[in-house]
């Protein structure tokens, strides 16, 4: 059985849509990753800055698997949102779960919850008529 799953992500939240015949179910991850703030210690060197960075990036991870564990089953993916984290999404995903298909990786600004509904249905209904 097939299950399909948009998903809008950026570094501090995941918003997770998984369509259910004519409803969807919709959760939310939210990261905890810190601010972009000057790590104490830091130096001209950088040292205090790549501390920081390999924390955030460690921190990343551990979101991403959080954001893959409430898309269990899915056999098909759509990845939205702006900058870096959809990028980085679709290289973990790739990476621990070679399965899923990847349907589109494409760039989103803030969406509401309708609009990300919306957005999901919209794609999943394109690339069924095309595929």
């Amino acid at each position: 059985m097939k299950k399909e799953v948009g998903l809008w992500i950026d570094h501090r939240e995941a918003v997770i849509v998984t369509l259910l015949d004519d409803k969807e179910d919709i959760k939310r991850v939210d990261s905890d990753v810190e601010k972009r703030v000057r790590y104490s210690g830091t130096t001209e060197n950088g040292t205090g800055e790549d501390k920081r960075d390999r924390r955030i990036e460690g921190h990343l991870d551990h979101y991403y698997d959080a954001v893959m564990a409430q898309m269990q089953d899915a056999t098909a993916v759509l990845i939205m949102g702006p900058a870096e984290a959809k990028n980085e999404f679709h290289k973990h995903l790739e990476t621990k779960q070679p399965t899923i298909k990847i349907v589109n990786v494409e760039a989103a600004d803030k969406m509401t919850d309708a609009q990300i509904v919306a957005k999901v249905r919209r794609n999943f209904q394109l690339y069924q008529y095309t595929h």
